[in-house]
Order: structure tokens, then sequence, then C-alpha cells
């Protein structure tokens, strides 16, 4: 039998995570952390409303056990398994979560979800909530940090398993040696995702966070009874099966002293983070631009150079609301029509407009090798405007609204926050939901105020 001795940095991580105090995360990163919470909940209420979702949690609920976890937006309970994994799906179906390009990604929605719903099983505070999710979020992001996970795989499903599976143990006591156990358990639990569903359209992919969830609890059971994991599963995975390369040193390279979660990007455009670095390209044109518009009819062409990833976003064709959110063309040609953005730019009325889709013709997008180079600490992208008689307009993006360097004011958060709530739950609810979301440290057993509501 090999030695059961474990590597050194998953030590670190699983001491950490068990040692951890809320006063020890730092203050900014306290504070992404309950905001992440509170923009991940009306995102999932929104996305619940999409007939698929509908759907789902019909005909799952109708086979599942009881419990009282929320299924956010649908105004039913569930058992915290079954609750993560049908809020996690919802909340990337409007593409408004929140991510983090240094941890390649988007761990909020994949930790969240897991994380509320076994806090309103047990005896935990909202403080206790709160801790949870910054851990699970940190350990989870420096694992993907520390690979290079090949660019075919869609990196929701992966990793995430990891910070639901962590952010559950913590919630439920776990100890250390638990909680490496855990880590190495949940490695080997997530998916074998694709890319490829973002540029086909494909609503599969919506499972995957869902997926990350569910399964990230389903560890926590499994390692209660006894499961154990690889030696190093993190470094099996990340390191042969996902990636051909993953450095331990940076797991844990600045743990406790530097926050990942420090680093993580809020959205308010209803698109794959890609196409926000092209959106704002042409928000800084239009500024520029008398009255802010531009007669769609007389555009001849649009000129978009842009990083890799998002100048891979490049589809024309597209046929559904879902593909319409990773397409650049589409994305610049439905604003210049509607002379906005939000989500009826995006919807199928949206696709199915003649004016959209022949606008979406005429651009042209492609890579500027510099502006890859300077990513992910930048996203350049320059987007020109041709006109039928000759003139033209440029507009740029350096830093993506809402990245730290360039981030949303408060207030657009709280304003996303009720336009994405109050439709679902009403005014009053929605108020007092985000009040005491935006104090979710201070408040007592969290299980009592989310008893509260019917959301």
């Amino acid at each position: 039998m090999p030695s059961r001795e474990r590597p050194a940095y998953l030590q670190a991580l699983a001491q950490f995570a068990a040692a951890t105090r809320l006063e020890d995360v730092s203050e900014a990163a306290r504070e992404r952390a309950r905001l992440i919470i509170a923009d991940c909940i009306p995102v999932i209420a929104a996305g619940m409303r999409e007939p698929e979702m509908k759907s789902l949690v019909t005909r799952h609920l109708d086979r599942a056990g009881s419990g009282n976890s929320w299924v956010i937006g649908a105004h039913r309970r569930a058992g915290a398994l079954d609750a993560a994994l049908l809020n996690g799906t919802a909340g990337t179906w409007l593409e408004l979560d929140e991510g983090n390009l240094f941890a390649k990604g988007h761990p909020g929605i994949q930790v969240v979800p897991a994380a509320v719903a076994v806090a309103q099983e047990g005896a935990v505070s909202g403080a206790d909530l709160l801790l949870a999710v910054a851990l699970g979020y940190e350990v989870s992001s420096r694992i993907s940090r520390a690979a290079n996970v090949k660019l075919s795989i869609h990196p929701h499903g992966t990793y995430g398993v990891i910070g639901a599976a962590l952010a559950a143990g913590k919630l439920r006591g776990f100890s250390a040696p638990q909680l490496l156990e855990l880590i190495n358990v949940a490695a080997t639990m997530g998916m074998a995702t694709s890319r490829q569903t973002l540029l086909d359209g494909a609503t599969v992919r919506n499972i995957f966070t869902g997926h990350s969830g569910y399964m990230g609890i389903m560890a926590t059971r499994l390692v209660e009874c006894g499961f154990t994991g690889e030696i190093d599963s993190v470094g099996a995975v990340y390191g042969k099966v996902l990636s051909d390369t993953f450095d331990p040193e940076r797991v844990t390279a600045g743990l406790g002293a530097q926050w990942l979660i420090e680093q993580s990007y809020f959205k308010l455009h209803p698109t794959g983070r890609y196409v926000h670095s092209a959106i704002d390209a042409l928000e800084d044109l239009l500024g520029r631009v008398p009255g802010g518009r531009i007669e769609a009819a007389q555009i001849e062409r649009i000129e978009v150079r842009a990083y890799m990833l998002a100048a891979m976003l490049a589809e024309k064709n597209v046929v559904s609301s879902f593909g319409a959110r990773f397409s650049v063309p589409f994305a610049l040609a439905s604003i210049l029509v509607h002379g906005r953005s939000g989500l009826a730019s995006f919807d199928d009325a949206a696709v199915a407009n003649p004016q959209v889709q022949a606008l979406a013709q005429r651009v042209d997008l492609a890579e500027e090798p510099a502006f890859t180079a300077r990513y992910p600490a930048e996203q350049p992208v320059v987007v020109r405007i041709v006109m039928r008689d000759g003139a033209a307009h440029t507009g740029t993006c350096t830093v993506t609204k809402g990245e730290p360097a360039n981030p949303h004011r408060a207030q657009e958060l709280a304003a996303k926050f009720f336009d994405l709530g109050e439709p679902v739950w009403g005014k009053e609810t929605t108020r007092e939901l985000h009040a005491g979301l935006m104090r979710l440290d201070e408040l007592g057993e969290f299980r009592a105020f989310a008893d509260r509501f019917a959301l």
C-alpha cells in the first residue's frame, strides 16, 4: 500500500480552512463575499423564470424529498442537494453571475448555492455562511489558478465542486483532517465539460454549475461515511487530466494574506464576460457621438480587435437567446439596433430581428496578439464603426467595467438586485432581503432569517 502522507500544499489548505476565522479574512475579502452572495440570489431568481428551468423544477422536485432550502425564484423548498442543483443551474442561465479572471471562471455561482442550501439545514450564523463562502471560493480559485486547464474545457463544473464541498464541510464543522480528505474526494467529482457548449449555444452547459453544488455537498456526505480520496487527487486531476501542468506552490503562495476573491468582477450585461469588453468599447464609442446613438442602417461595417478569448466569440449566425449571450457580433448589433443593453436585447425577439441579424453579419472580429499579451491584467478591445458615408467612430476598452481596477458603483449593484428581484418577489420582500444580506455577518442563525422569506 502506498503511504497516505498527503502533499504539504494540501495539508496547508486544509489547515488554513479549518483554522481561519471570519476576523482573519481581510475586510475587502469579507465585503466581496457579502456582495457575491447578494449578487447570486437575484441572478438565480431571474434565471429560474426561464421555461426550461420551470420545467426542470417541476419534474425534479416531484421526484425529490422535502427540505428547508430555498429553490430561489420558484417559491419552493427542497433538500440541500436538490436546491443546490437547481439554484446553481438557474444561476448561469442569464449570464449575469459574478466571475474572476484570475480564478479562470465563475467561483461564486458554484459555491454560493451549496453554502446557502446547507446553511438553511443547520444551526449556523450569517457570519458562518460568509466565512464558508469566502473559504470555498478562495481554496478552489487557487487550485484553478495553479493549473493550465485545457482551453477546450469549460471551467464550470470542475474546480467549483471543490469550492462547494469545502464551504459545505466548513459549515458542517469538519476538522482539518476531514477537510483534507474532502478536498481530495471532491477533486475527482468534477465533470469533463466542453467549452463548445458556449459557441453552439447549448443550454446543457448551465447544469455544470448545478453539478458543482450538488456534487460538492455529496462529497461531504461521502467523507462523513468514510469514503477516501487519492493521496493527491488535486495534483492528479489538475496536473494530468484537465491540465498537463499544475504548480502546487501557486496554490499556497500568499495564502491568508492575499485573497483572490478580492479580484472578482460583477456583471451588468447578460453576456459572457469577454463580450463585456467589446460592449464597453462600444459604449465608449457611443459616448463620443452626439446623442449617443448611431443609425444602424447607415453602418457599412464594424471592425473589432480583441484579446483571444473575446475574439473566439465570433459567431454571427445566432439562433437562440442563450447563444446570443456568447456572440460579440450579435451583442454589438443588438445594442446598436435597440439603443441599449439589457435582457430584452438578448431575448428571442432580438434574435428574430432581421435588422440585428443583418448588422451582425457586418462585424469583422479578429484577435490582436498584442492585446492577448496584456490579458488578464487588462482586457483590451477596440471597436471601429465605419459609416456608409465614409465617417468612422472609434471606442476602446482597457479594463472591463466591474473589474476591481474599474469597479461598478455600489448603487449600480443595488439597482441590479432590485431590477432582477422585484419582478419575482415584489418590492417589500426584495428590500428586506437585500437589507439582510448586506449585513449578513451581523445576523444570528441564518436559517431563522431565511425562513422569513418564500423565495
